[in-house]
């Protein structure tokens, strides 16, 4: 491991005013060590453990999210800026994983039975195979954690985490949450570490898979790394969805949702609506709607329940964001609402429509990580549909039909993305599955598939003779 001989800080910051909140010093080579030796002692013991048994921890674990639900969702909105009743969402939707998971777990990890070709018995069981590292993104500091950790302790493996740094007081709070409902202590870490450590953790004899949620950019880098340790890696990456309105959608319900699917969680999330595409034969009408209903976002202070969106996460976030609107109107682009930088502290930025909408735009090709919505025209249902997947991501997308059945054909058949919400928005099912193709990555979480992700399916074979 990286010695370390001066200790560096980290500052968390509260994104609503710029004020520091606290600090944090990163571990040395010796307490990653231990942490790591530690974990995997834990883990020895844990994989003994009955499905049941790790059942009935993990469902202690979404009960105590609720006993601790008001300090978490205060820490979590003072530390990345969501609104505070998203934040109790947050928590709730921790709690659902858990008790899911604890629920099904048994079910699909049970060991399975096949006649052999002599006549003899196969068994298939699905085993532990130790420490699962995890590397998380700020913008649901709770239910990225959640998300891995459950299955994967449902599995019988260990689980180390690496969070973003704005969100460590979240992270070592979740880890308290985890030993307080009676986690064997180790099964379960925080680790406080640079990059340099980090690529250095994923090198360790006793890591034996590693999970990435963040950019493509990210993503390519930690998968070359762990395959070069021929570590199996899960990659959940960054996305520009398409949300197509067609021409027999109700106008009311597809405003509402695009707009909530653009700024939920201040825009900021993975599997957000952020490329707008309607037909031709309702573009004009949605297109009115939907710029003023983006204009009559308030945004403020997330603490109250008057606002309606908050501030973004970091100040560099911010200006990377602007920057791309920018860059997208010099090539083209046009504002329909928004696109100011405003002032005043904390790190605010308007709900935003752009129509105008091309390749070679960052509006149009890239993920754009905040409240800004690209608005595209469509000449018929197979023009959107070839907008929509015209994009190097894939991770979830939408479609708005009366004609459900037809909706569902061509989410079936046509969208090539990993998630289709028929007139919704996208928010995480803990009995779906969740993941993306292209650069949105690979691998599935929720709806049982996440237990298998890392898992040694074993195959014994007793011969008949």
């Amino acid at each position: 491991m990286e010695t370390t001989t001066d200790k560096k800080t980290i500052e968390t910051t509260n994104p609503a005013n710029g004020k520091k909140l606290s600090s944090y010093n990163e571990m040395n080579s010796d307490q990653i060590e231990e942490i790591v030796q530690n974990s995997h002692q834990a883990f020895l013991e844990w994989k003994k453990k009955s499905h049941k048994e790790r059942g009935e921890v993990i469902k202690n674990i979404g009960k105590e999210l609720q006993n601790y639900k008001s300090e978490l969702a205060e820490l979590m909105t003072n530390e990345m800026g969501k609104l505070i009743k998203q934040s109790h969402q947050e928590i709730k939707l921790c709690s659902g994983i858990c008790e899911y998971t604890a629920k099904q777990g048994p079910e699909v990890l049970k060991n399975e039975e096949r006649e052999l070709s002599d006549g003899g018995k196969g068994i298939i069981t699905y085993s532990p195979i130790g420490i699962i590292y995890g590397i998380q993104p700020w913008n649901y500091p709770a239910y990225q954690v959640i998300r891995y950790a459950i299955v994967n302790l449902m599995a019988g493996n260990a689980v180390l985490l690496k969070h973003a740094a704005n969100v460590t007081g979240t992270a070592l709070l979740l880890e308290t949450i985890f030993e307080t409902a009676g986690l064997p202590e180790g099964l379960f870490k925080v680790v406080i570490i640079s990059h340099n450590q980090s690529d250095e953790l994923i090198k360790h004899k006793l890591v034996r898979g590693v999970t990435l949620t963040g950019s493509p950019g990210a993503g390519k880098t930690i998968g070359e790394k762990a395959g070069a340790e021929l570590k199996k890696t899960v990659l959940e990456l960054g996305s520009n969805d398409a949300y197509i309105i067609l021409d027999d959608a109700d106008l009311d319900v597809a405003v509402k949702k695009c707009v909530q699917g653009r700024i939920y969680n201040n825009g900021e999330t993975c599997i957000a609506a952020k490329r707008f595409i309607a037909v031709e034969a309702i573009y004009d009408d949605f297109k009115e709607a939907f710029v003023k209903a983006m204009s009559d976002i308030k945004i403020g202070d997330p603490t109250k329940e008057s606002s309606d969106m908050g501030p973004m996460a970091r100040e560099d976030l911010r200006e990377k964001l602007h920057e791309q609107v920018q860059n997208s109107v010099v090539k083209g682009a046009k504002i329909l609402c928004g696109g100011e930088m405003p002032d005043g502290e904390g790190y605010y930025y308007p709900a935003t429509v752009l129509e105008q909408v091309e390749p070679g735009q960052p509006a149009y090709d890239d993920e754009l990580f905040g409240p800004v919505a690209s608005l595209i025209k469509a000449k018929d249902t197979d023009d959107a549909m070839r907008i929509a997947n015209d994009s190097r991501f894939g991770l979830g997308g939408g479609i708005f039909s009366k004609d459900e059945e037809k909706a569902a054909e061509l989410a079936e058949k046509y969208f090539d993305t990993g998630m289709i919400f028929i007139n919704s928005f996208g928010l995480a099912e803990p009995n779906m599955p969740f993941g993306g193709v292209k650069d949105s990555g690979y691998g599935r979480e929720h709806g049982g598939f996440g237990m298998k992700e890392f898992v040694n399916t074993k195959s014994i074979m007793i011969s008949n003779g």
